[in-house]
C-alpha cells in the first residue's frame, strides 16, 4: 500500500534493496489523536505490540488502579509496552477495559501506519510511542503547555533508552505572527537539540482557505474585505504589523456602520470594546513581548444573538506614520470556520500552519504523486534572501537566508489504516509529513544505529533530506514557496551522506 508514493519518495529503494533500512531501533513518536493500538499494522511477526508506550493525556490519574503519568508528569496515563501486550492477549473487548486508550477521530492511527506501519509504513520496523494529545481547545488545537510536555516526554525518553528519536506533528492552526517567535516555535527549536532527535512538522492546509491577506499601506490607505459567511456563530482576525509602524483602523460593517480606532492615540496594550449591528467587538491592542518585536491587534467578533452579522466587513488601514508600512491578516484555520468565511484578496504565501514555522523544525509540505504536481490547499512559505554585500548593484548576487517548508511529500490521495480495520483514502498534509518522519528514521538507523554517521540527526538530518530532494514540474527554480528544496528522496539524501 502506498506503493507509488513510496516508490517517488526513494523510500522503497532503500528498504527493498541494499542497505535494507527499516527503521530498526529507531523510535518514532506520533503525537496525535491517539491510536488502535489493536491493528496488524503495530503489531511485529509475533503478534505483539511495537509500541513501546502510550501516554493518553486526556484521561485522569488513578494511583490504586494503577494509572499513572510517565515520571516526572502530573497529567495522564502512560499505558507500557507490557500493558498493551495484556491488553492485546485479551482481546479488543476485554483489552481495551485494561487499556481504554481509543482514537475517536482515526488522524493519529493513520498518521502512525504511513510513518511506521507493519506493511504500509515507510519505517515498518521502527519502535512507536505514542502522545495522545488532552484538552482540546475551542478550535480542536491542543494546549501549548501538553504538546510541549509531549515533545519534552519524546526526547528525553530517546535519551534515556539511547535511540534517536524522529517526531511526527501532523497538525497546526494560524494563530500567531508566523516568523517563529511563539513560545511553542521556541520550544521547538530548543528541544531539536535534545539527544539525537528531529521534529517534523506539517505546513497545514490553508493554501487556498482564504484565511490570510497581506499587503503594503500605501499612499492614503488600504482597505482589506472579509467576507463573514451566513451562520458564522463568532470570528476572531489576527492583524500583525511592525510596532514602528503607525496607523489607524476604521471597521464597517455590512449595513455601513463604523467605527474607529485611533491606534496612534494608543499608549499601553489595552482592550476596546466596540458594537456594530448588534456584533460586539473586543479589540485587543497589543504592544511587543520580551521575545517578538512584532505587533498584535486582535479583533474578537461575538454575535449579540446567535450568529454574526453576514456579508461584507470592510477593515480600512489609515496611515498615520509609516516606516514598512507592511500588514498580516490571519483567520482562523479553514476547519474552525464556514469555507465561505474568507478574504476576498487572500494571499497564499505565508499561509503555513504553527508550529511548522519553527526554524529547526523539518516542515513538509504536500505534492500529488499522481500529477507530478504541487497540492494547491499545502500551506505556503517563503523564501528570504539578501544580496551579497562583495559585489555591486549591477552585479548583486542573491543569497538565500531561510527557507519554508524544506520540502513536500506524497499528500494526495494516501491509503491509511482507520480503527477498527480497513483502510480509506485522504489527503493533507498531515499525511505527507509521516513519510518524511518516516524517511528521517530509516537515516537515523543508517547513520546512528548502524555506525555510519553517529551524527545524523537534528540539522544535519535536515541538510541530507534538503540535499536529497528533487525537483518537480511546474517548480523551475528552487528554493520555492510552495515546495522548499524539492520533493522527499530517502535513497538521494542517504547517498549525500557517503
Amino acid at each position: 500500500m502506498n506503493d507509488l508514493e513510496k516508490a517517488q519518495s526513494c523510500i522503497t529503494q532503500v528498504t527493498q534493496q541494499e542497505p535494507f533500512l527499516t527503521g530498526e531501533k529507531v523510535i518514532i513518536a506520533v503525537l496525535d489523536s491517539g491510536i488502535d493500538y489493536f491493528l496488524p499494522e503495530f503489531r511485529g511477526t509475533d503478534g505483539k505490540t511495537r509500541i513501546l508506550a502510550i501516554w493518553d493525556q486526556t484521561q485522569q490519574p488513578d494511583p490504586e488502579q494503577g494509572r499513572i503519568p510517565p515520571p516526572g508528569y502530573r497529567e495522564g496515563v502512560l499505558y507500557t509496552r507490557e500493558m498493551i501486550n495484556e491488553a492485546l492477549a485479551l482481546g479488543r473487548e476485554s483489552g481495551q477495559r485494561l487499556v481504554p486508550v481509543l482514537d475517536v477521530s482515526g488522524h493519529g492511527t493513520a498518521v502512525a501506519g504511513v510513518a511506521a506501519g507493519t506493511e504500509m509504513g515507510a519505517a515498518p520496523k521502527a519502535d512507536l510511542l505514542i502522545v495522545k494529545l488532552g484538552s482540546p481547545q475551542a478550535d480542536s488545537f491542543p494546549r501549548t503547555t501538553q504538546l510541549m510536555r509531549g515533545i519534552n516526554y519524546a526526547v528525553n525518553l530517546g535519551v534515556e533508552l539511547g535511540s534517536p528519536v524522529a517526531v511526527n506533528l501532523s497538525f497546526g492552526n494560524t494563530y500567531g505572527d508566523h516568523k517563529g517567535n511563539s513560545l511553542l516555535e521556541r520550544f521547538i527549536d530548543n528541544a531539536s537539540e535534545i539527544g539525537r532527535s528531529a521534529i517534523i512538522v506539517g505546513s497545514g492546509n490553508e493554501g487556498t482557505s482564504g484565511g490570510h491577506t497581506a499587503g503594503v499601506i500605501q499612499g492614503d490607505g488600504r482597505t482589506v474585505e472579509l467576507a463573514v459567511a451566513d451562520y458564522e456563530t463568532g470570528l476572531s482576525v489576527q492583524l500583525w504589523k511592525f510596532y514602528q509602524d503607525v496607523f489607524d483602523l476604521v471597521i464597517t460593517s455590512p449595513g455601513g456602520e463604523r467605527t474607529t480606532l485611533e491606534l496612534s492615540e494608543v499608549r499601553e496594550a489595552q482592550a476596546v470594546r466596540r458594537t456594530l449591528e448588534q456584533t460586539q467587538m473586543l479589540i485587543y491592542l497589543g504592544k511587543p513581548l520580551p521575545y517578538n518585536v512584532q505587533q498584535e491587534i486582535f479583533i474578537d467578533m461575538i454575535p449579540a444573538e446567535s450568529y454574526l452579522k453576514s456579508g461584507v466587513w470592510r477593515i480600512e488601514l489609515v496611515p498615520v506614520s509609516l516606516v514598512t508600512g507592511e500588514y498580516r491578516f490571519y483567520l482562523p484555520g479553514y476547519a474552525a470556520r464556514n469555507a465561505a468565511t474568507r478574504f476576498f484578496l487572500p494571499t497564499p504565501e505565508m499561509t503555513i500552519t504553527i508550529p511548522s514555522t519553527a526554524r529547526r523544525a523539518v516542515t513538509v509540505g504536500a505534492y500529488d504523486v499522481a500529477r507530478r504536481s504541487y497540492a494547491d490547499f499545502s500551506g505556503r512559505g517563503y523564501v528570504y534572501s539578501y544580496s551579497d554585500g562583495r559585489t555591486d548593484t549591477a552585479g548583486g548576487q542573491q543569497i538565500v537566508a531561510d527557507v519554508k517548508p524544506d520540502l513536500t511529500a506524497p499528500g494526495v490521495g494516501i491509503t491509511v489504516p482507520v480503527p477498527n480495520g480497513g483502510y480509506e483514502r485522504v489527503s493533507g498534509t498531515s499525511f505527507a509529513t509521516p513519510f518524511v518522519t518516516g524517511a528521517a528514521a530509516l537515516l537515523m538507523e543508517w547513520g546512528i544505529v548502524r555506525g555510519n554517521d553517529r551524527f545524523l540527526y537534528g540539522e544535519r538530518l535536515k541538510a541530507s533530506l534538503i540535499r536529497g530532494a528533487q525537483p518537480l514540474s511546474g517548480v523551475p527554480v528552487r528554493p520555492d514557496s510552495r515546495i522548499g528544496w524539492g520533493t522527499l528522496c530517502a535513497e538521494r539524501a542517504l547517498r549525500s551522506m557517503l
